[in-house]
C-alpha cells in the first residue's frame, strides 16, 4: 500500500484514521475535510480515489506518469497542481514530483522521487490546528512550502563547493576533473534555474488568480512561496557568476604562469645560444680562421662565453624573467 499518511479533520484537529479499503469511508462528513497522501501509487488506488472524489481522468494521468511541468489546471470545482521536488544525491541534483488534487473538502497529495517524507511536516501543522482549520488550501501552502525549502540545502551545499574551487583556483591549476565539475554545475545550475521559473508562475497563479478551492484569506501565504522561490532564483543566478568567474579567473592565472614559464624558457634559450653559436663558429672545419692557433685562444673563447652568458643572466634577473 503506497498511502503513508490519511485522516479526515475537523476544526483543525485530526478525527479519523481513512482507509482506501473502504471508499465511503474516505468521504468527509459533515465540516470534515480530509488529506490523503500517497508515495510512487499504483493505477488502481488512484482509480479507488478518483471514484470517491470524482477526480477529473487526465488529472489521474497526469499524476501515473510524474512526467509534468509545475502547473495548475483548473477541473471544473477542482484544481490539479504539480510541483518540482529537488535534492542533492552523490552531488547530483535528482529531482521528484508532487502532484495535488484539491477540491473544497479534500486534499490528495502523489509523491514519485522525492527523498524528503512529509510526515514531520503534517505533525507540526496537526499541533497548529488554528492554521489547519483553515483548510485544504492552507494544507496546499504548506506542503508547497516545504517542497521550496528543500531546494536551499542545495543552494549552500554547490555555494559551499564553488569556495573551494575559488581558493585552489588561486593557488594551483584546476586539474582535468575539477574543470569538468565545474561544467557539469554549471548545467546543473540551468537546469534547475529552468525549474524555478514555472514553480514561481505557479505559487503566482495561486496568489492573484480567481482559482476554486483557494480562500481569499490564504492567497497571501502563496506569495511567501514565490517569494522563496525567487529568492533561490536570486542566489542560483549568483552561483553562475561565480562559476564563470571561478573558470575565467582559471584561465587567467594559467595564461599568466604559462607566460612566465614562456619568459623563463626563452631566456634561458638566449643564454645558451651565445655558447652554441661560439662553439658552432670554433668548431667549422676551415685550415684559416682567425685566432685559431692562438696558445689562449681556448681560454678567451670559455672566459667570453662566461661573461656574455653572466650579463645576460643578469639582464634577464633585473627585468623579472628569470
Amino acid at each position: 500500500m503506497s498511502v503513508v499518511a490519511a485522516c479526515a479533520y475537523l476544526d483543525g484537529k485530526p478525527v479519523r484514521a481513512l482507509d482506501l479499503a473502504d471508499p465511503e469511508g474516505l468521504k468527509p462528513r459533515g465540516d470534515e475535510f480530509v488529506w490523503i497522501g500517497l508515495v510512487e501509487p499504483d493505477e488502481a488506488e488512484l482509480e479507488v480515489l478518483r471514484q470517491a472524489f470524482h477526480l477529473h481522468p487526465l488529472a489521474i494521468e497526469d499524476a501515473l506518469s510524474a512526467r509534468q511541468t509545475p502547473k495548475v489546471d483548473v477541473y471544473g470545482d477542482q484544481l490539479f497542481v504539480v510541483a518540482k521536488t529537488a535534492h542533492l544525491d552523490n552531488d547530483h541534483i535528482q529531482y521528484g514530483e508532487t502532484d495535488f488534487f484539491v477540491g473544497r473538502r479534500h486534499l490528495i497529495t502523489v509523491r514519485h522521487g522525492s527523498a524528503r517524507a512529509r510526515t514531520e511536516l503534517r505533525a507540526q501543522l496537526e499541533a497548529a490546528p488554528v492554521l489547519l482549520a483553515h483548510g485544504v488550501d492552507y494544507v496546499l501552502h504548506a506542503v508547497l512550502d516545504f517542497i521550496v525549502d528543500g531546494y536551499m540545502p542545495i543552494v549552500d551545499t554547490i555555494e559551499e563547493e564553488l569556495q573551494a574551487f575559488e581558493r585552489r583556483a588561486l593557488d594551483a591549476f584546476l586539474s582535468r576533473a575539477e574543470i569538468a565539475r565545474i561544467f557539469n554545475l554549471r548545467r546543473a545550475l540551468m537546469r534547475f534555474k529552468k525549474m524555478l521559473g514555472p514553480m514561481a508562475q505557479v505559487a503566482s497563479a495561486l496568489e492573484h488568480h480567481e482559482l476554486p478551492c483557494i480562500d481569499t484569506e490564504v492567497r497571501p501565504y502563496f506569495r511567501d512561496v514565490r517569494d522563496h522561490i525567487q529568492r533561490t532564483e536570486i542566489l542560483v543566478d549568483g552561483l553562475r557568476e561565480v562559476l564563470t568567474s571561478v573558470f575565467e579567473i582559471s584561465s587567467l592565472l594559467e595564461q599568466q604562469r604559462q607566460g612566465v614559464i614562456t619568459r623563463q624558457l626563452a631566456a634561458w634559450a638566449a643564454i645558451l645560444a651565445v655558447p652554441t653559436a661560439i662553439a658552432g663558429i670554433y668548431g667549422m672545419n676551415f685550415e684559416h680562421m682567425p685566432e685559431l692557433k692562438w696558445r689562449y685562444g681556448y681560454e678567451a673563447v670559455l672566459v667570453a662565453i662566461v661573461l656574455v652568458c653572466g650579463l645576460l643572466y643578469r639582464r634577464f634577473r633585473k627585468t623579472g624573467w628569470l
